[in-house]
């Protein structure tokens, strides 16, 4: 009896040390996360500690929660993606391997007691271990994740806990404690540690519109001031990707994240993981320096334009009916953007045709072509954005994997992806959900971004006029017209107007090989039609027109 009473009197005095009682955070994220209650099946897809290692090079490891690293499986099945997943893009395998060791739901607190002996049986002198630590460290002390620390950085609070499920006891210690137990632990085995702030959320400050929340009073604050307090590199990772996400139209910063306001999508966790790169790189403590020399893909990729003074750039964007092999001027495939210095002054304007054969938005976006535009783009600059003939149809999933949902409206979903070339798990959009991304990307960098609709194709149901699809692309196009109010050039309507001018069998001369690819005349015609379109638009384009 004496004993039961002294282990209860033990837990008020913790409670109330000097008359404190301790209170955790609140969840202000309101997400259910039951990646910790998996751990068994978490097993199979998190690697063995170490065991990606290279003879005797180096290994880093990312210590985290599912920002780092979502969902059991760490696959994207939800359509959420951790930053840590791409992180290996950033560093040279031949020197150093990454391993993504976090997991979805976990505290500091539950990382370190149920993940982190695991983790250190894997770490070895020369190694680098990120740590970045918080989202969940809040709610109960003492049931249901009981995964909560006490707030802020005391070496003394602490909190003895029995956990209302199990029976377990505990001792809870505060948010900053953990992170130097994580930090001297790491010392210990030899390797070097970095701290991070969290990833933010899909939140503006309220009464502050396009001010993105920051942790900098309460876990950025107390991760940096860890950090300080034992010479450890610090990163602010919060703060790197809320400035840009503070440069990004609110529907732009929404499709950063998937499902809920805390787990991003693939978009959000590929701008997390290159803040932490940039954080890393402008890091300046010593300790830093070896890890950065182990870097690469560092430069932001681009098209290769060379710029002259007082030139703006137009990106041409596209399929094969921009560009295409351009080259036999009799019996070959060409293009509209390779004619069109017939119709723009080249010694006003540098053109730069960067379409794609057989690019859907959806591919031209994936393979990173489109990233090479926006990285490239300066204000002033103009960019033409031509995509539908490879769009729509069966190929979602399977074959190409190249097509998008029909329509405009902002809805996704997640498919599994199989090509010859891999399995993979990707979100899919609409039709439209892509040009509009195209069209904000390019107003977001200052540039002028112009719709152009597709190409006719050389089918005449009536025999006396050409193909429109103006119940299908022509619609959506102009939903997205009238959502964004981007110019728009009708091109499909305009060459379809000469076309039937010219007849059937005249017009056959405009095509080569089938329905869709343009000879030189189609290709010229084309690019004949774009000059008219913007000339009726009055478009600012219109007068680098020859």
């Amino acid at each position: 009896m004496k004993k039961n009473l002294f282990a209860v009197i033990g837990i008020l005095i913790a409670c109330s040390a000097f008359g404190q009682k301790y209170e955790s955070m609140e969840d202000v994220n309101r997400v259910v996360d039951l990646t910790l209650d998996s751990l068994d099946k978490a097993a199979t897809a998190r690697p063995v500690a170490g065991s990606t290692r290279k003879g005797s090079n180096p290994v880093l490891f990312l210590v985290g929660n599912s920002t780092m690293r979502t969902g059991t499986l760490g696959n994207g099945d939800n359509g959420q993606w951790g930053w840590g997943r791409f992180a290996h893009e950033y560093f040279d395998e031949n020197k150093i391997t990454v391993e993504n060791q976090a997991l979805g739901g976990t505290s500091s607190r539950t990382f370190y007691r149920r993940l982190w002996p695991d983790v250190k049986k894997g770490i070895r002198p020369g190694d680098w271990v990120v740590i970045e630590l918080g989202h969940n460290d809040n709610g109960p002390f003492d049931s249901g994740r009981a995964r909560a620390t006490i707030k802020g950085i005391s070496a003394t609070d602490s909190l003895n806990v029995v956990i209302k499920e199990t029976g377990e006891h505990e001792t809870v210690y505060s948010y900053g404690e953990y992170l130097r137990r994580f930090v001297r632990e790491t010392r210990a085995l030899g390797a070097h540690p970095i701290l991070m702030s969290l990833t933010p959320r899909h939140a503006y400050v309220d009464g502050q519109p396009g001010r993105v929340v920051r942790v900098d009073q309460t876990f950025g604050l107390w991760a940096k001031q860890i950090a300080e307090e034992l010479n450890v590199p610090f990163v602010d990772l919060n703060d790197i990707s809320a400035l840009k996400y503070e440069k990004m139209s609110p529907w732009k910063f929404g499709y950063h994240f998937y499902l809920d306001n805390i787990h991003t999508s693939a978009f959000g966790a590929r701008l997390n993981c290159r803040s932490a790169v940039d954080g890393l790189l402008s890091c300046t403590h010593p300790e830093v320096q070896p890890l950065k020399d182990m870097m690469t893909n560092i430069a932001l990729p681009t098209t290769g334009v060379k710029r002259e003074k007082r030139k703006p750039v137009l990106f041409i964007t596209g399929d094969s009916t921009v560009k295409n092999e351009d080259r036999d001027s009799t019996n070959g495939m060409w293009g509209w953007g390779s004619q069109a210095a017939t119709v723009f002054n080249t010694k006003k304007l540098t053109v730069i045709n960067v379409a794609q054969a057989g690019r859907s938005c959806r591919t031209y976006l994936r393979e990173g072509r489109w990233d090479k535009v926006v990285n490239d783009l300066q204000p002033g600059d103009f960019v033409t954005i031509q995509f539908g003939h490879n769009d729509i149809g069966s190929e979602l999933s399977g074959g190409k994997a190249r097509n998008e949902i029909s329509g405009t409206a902002d809805s996704s979903h997640v498919y599994r992806v199989q090509t010859k070339d891999e399995v993979r798990n990707e979100v899919v959009y609409t039709f439209g959900w892509y040009l509009r991304k195209m069209i904000d990307d390019v107003r977001e960098k200052g540039a002028t971004p112009i719709l152009i609709s597709l190409t006719p194709r050389n089918e005449w149901p009536d025999g006396v006029h050409i193909e429109r699809r103006n119940d299908s692309y022509g619609k959506w196009y102009r939903e997205v017209v009238a959502l964004t109010g981007v110019e728009f050039v009708d091109l499909h309507n305009i060459t379809a107007d000469v076309m039937d001018a010219m007849g059937r069998e005249e017009a056959k001369s405009c095509y080569i090989k089938d329905h869709t690819h343009t000879s030189l005349r189609g290709a010229q015609i084309n690019a004949k039609s774009v000059a008219k379109g913007l000339k009726d638009n009055r478009s600012p384009l219109a007068k680098y027109l020859k």
